[in-house]
């Protein structure tokens, strides 16, 4: 059984009198330990994908089962309990809070969890340490380099422990270097940690590291590439 299994996805917004569709009817099946990498234009649904996989947004209709749990029945409440303890985001700029340091911008998951001071301090050590950032943890974001932000960033998703973790563009704002060395990073938690790993990028080379590309086009699986595990659109 697949970690992931995504059944007639569908997500419809609505401006005024306009129904928009970033989603169409979807299937998509995902293992664990998977390393996906979404591309395809933008407005093809690939950030909407995502963030109903995180727990982000609600699908308007179709099935979302997640290691067998219907994501996209649970109640508001037991839906951001869930988020917290089995999805890390990883945003494109970051989203590091400018006023905490390294440190605490890592802390800040746990504060979500029943954890005591030290447990917390060991568990963002150790993040902190997974992403080659000690020696950084004192520092403000406004101290630190775009790749060494993402660094932290990339840590406090990991650090309550997830066991997926889903990256929107999470190179998309480095230079060639820096995006190197995350996508490094990235792969390493994918094969030595086994965390199972969404992403989302624009960039044919960044898709590379991934262990399968899938391409969405107007909110559809148009095109799929590598392992098995995976579901076209049903018309």
């Amino acid at each position: 059984m697949a970690l992931i299994e995504c059944r007639g996805l569908t997500r419809v917004y609505r401006k005024g009198e306009i129904e928009i569709t970033p989603l169409a009817n979807l299937d998509l099946d995902v293992d664990e330990g998977d390393f996906l990498a979404l591309m395809g234009p933008s407005g093809s649904g690939k950030t909407t994908l995502l963030n109903l996989i995180a727990g982000i947004d609600r699908p308007s209709a179709g099935s979302l089962r997640i290691d067998g749990v219907e994501v996209s029945a649970l109640s508001r409440s037991r839906l951001a309990g869930w988020r917290s303890n089995n999805v890390g985001y990883i945003f494109q700029l970051y989203n590091l809070v400018p006023t905490l340091t390294a440190y605490e911008n890592v802390d800040l998951p746990l504060l979500l969890h029943r954890f005591s001071r030290r447990q917390r301090h060991e568990k963002v050590a150790v993040a902190l340490e997974l992403v080659g950032l000690t020696d950084r943890a004192d520092h403000f974001p406004r101290q630190l380099s775009g790749g060494q932000e993402q660094r932290v960033a990339i840590a406090r998703a990991i650090v309550a422990n997830p066991r997926i973790l889903v990256a929107d563009e999470p190179t998309g704002d480095l230079d060639a270097a820096a995006a190197g060395a995350i996508m490094a990073l990235l792969a390493r938690l994918n094969g030595e940690l086994g965390k199972t790993l969404i992403m989302v990028t624009h960039d044919p080379k960044t898709a590379q590291h991934a262990r399968r590309t899938l391409h969405l086009e107007k909110g559809r699986l148009v095109e799929a590439n590598g392992g098995a595990g995976t579901k076209g659109h049903r018309d």
